[in-house]
């Protein structure tokens, strides 16, 4: 294990003082990253405390006085308390000046990536499912953790809740419990005059979720398709079974390129046909820092023949956003297909290793930015979702 992330562990606070000593965080690598927080300010609206790194020392003090974050298992205090020291780090870059005001739009998505691309490649959070599991509660504690409070503002705050918690069949250790924890320490680790309201808004959604049956767990839905269905927005109700009315099946893979996509097709899918967005550029002789529209098009018109003739495939490609990934499950769906996702890691390391010795190597300062907008696939995205590490 990193000696690095030895030493950020053994400074979360536990029994029996449960003190933070904020001098020891000094020369860790996240202190940079504490200083540009410093520099951020907040609007003075929502926060009276001034800059990131203020509020996000008051949200750790909050969070560890509270009897629920003491209670739970080791671990999980791990995972909620570096998510309350990196939930607004997504400010940083975020933050500007509109109309008057500071405002952060989209700091809690950019803030799950940019801990992920820090945990994985600075940490080593990577290459076995429990350092993967562990690393994406955090991301998942960091991108939603702003919902609890505003719960009600959502289009359909029943579904929202059950789509965050399916997060918890992905990542065990999440919860909508964990994360109510950590957004009540958040409304309270700050200086405003509607505290209160908040708190009393956050534990609302802890108790909708209670009752949904989804607060220390996810839903039982009765099946993967009933619950692709619910998720992704269609009128039934969460416990509600559904006929199945796919023809078959599409695998779609994601990960970042050497990981070991083409191997672990061939190791598991034989006999599929395979859309491959890298044999497509090599017989246009495109580069994959060159415009890809037409790979794109080609190897959708190549999907197109598969799902006229109902014929399972592998659609691979590296998928590494959600909207990526949409574009094509959408076109799966149209066909009457169902989908299953694959997402493939392994340690940073060995990745970039592994993609040296390939024929056709991807530029390291590629995968890096890649690494930087990967977002892995959520439960709610498809039938069926795998993370495994390879």
């Amino acid at each position: 294990m990193n000696p690095e992330w030895e030493r950020l562990l053994s400074l979360i606070p536990g029994p029996l003082d449960w003190k933070i000593d904020w001098d020891l965080w000094h020369g860790l690598w996240l202190w940079p990253y504490f200083e540009q927080m410093a520099k951020t300010q907040q609007n003075p609206c929502w926060h009276g405390e001034g800059d990131v790194w203020s509020h996000t020392r008051m949200v750790c003090e909050e969070l560890v006085s509270m009897n629920r974050f003491r209670k739970l298992p080791k671990r999980q205090r791990q995972e909620v308390f570096l998510a309350a020291v990196l939930h607004d780090i997504g400010k940083i870059p975020c933050t500007r000046w509109e109309d008057g005001c500071l405002i952060s739009p989209n700091h809690t998505v950019v803030g799950a990536r940019m801990a992920r691309e820090m945990l994985r490649v600075t940490y080593g959070l990577g290459g076995t499912r429990d350092r993967l599991e562990f690393r994406e509660t955090v991301c998942s504690l960091i991108r939603y953790h702003s919902v609890p409070a505003h719960i009600l503002d959502q289009e359909d705050p029943e579904r929202r809740i059950f789509q965050i918690a399916s997060n918890g069949e992905l990542a065990a250790d999440f919860t909508v419990e964990l994360l109510c924890i950590l957004e009540e320490a958040d409304v309270r680790g700050r200086i405003y005059q509607n505290v209160e309201q908040s708190v009393d808004m956050v534990r609302l959604c802890a108790e909708f979720a209670r009752e949904l049956s989804c607060l220390d767990r996810p839903f039982r839905f009765p099946s993967d398709y009933a619950r692709y269905a619910y998720l992704s927005g269609r009128k039934i109700s969460p416990g509600q079974e559904l006929y199945d009315d796919t023809w078959g099946k599409v695998i779609l893979m994601a990960g970042l390129p050497g990981t070991g996509k083409d191997t672990w097709i061939q190791r598991n899918c034989s006999g599929l046909p395979v859309v491959s967005l890298d044999e497509i550029r090599k017989e246009l002789h495109i580069s994959p820092l060159e415009p890809q529209g037409e790979v794109a098009q080609r190897a959708r018109e190549k999907a197109k023949e598969y799902l006229r003739k109902k014929q399972p495939f592998v659609w691979n490609a590296t998928s590494l956003t959600s909207s990526l990934r949409e574009k094509q499950i959408r076109l799966f769906h149209n066909y009457g297909a169902s989908v299953h996702i694959v997402y493939l890691e392994t340690a940073w390391e060995e990745q970039l290793a592994r993609n040296q010795n390939r024929s056709d190597p991807v530029p390291e300062l590629a995968i890096q930015k890649m690494q930087k907008n990967l977002v892995l696939p959520e439960l709610y995205e498809a039938e069926k979702v795998s993370w495994l590490n390879v």
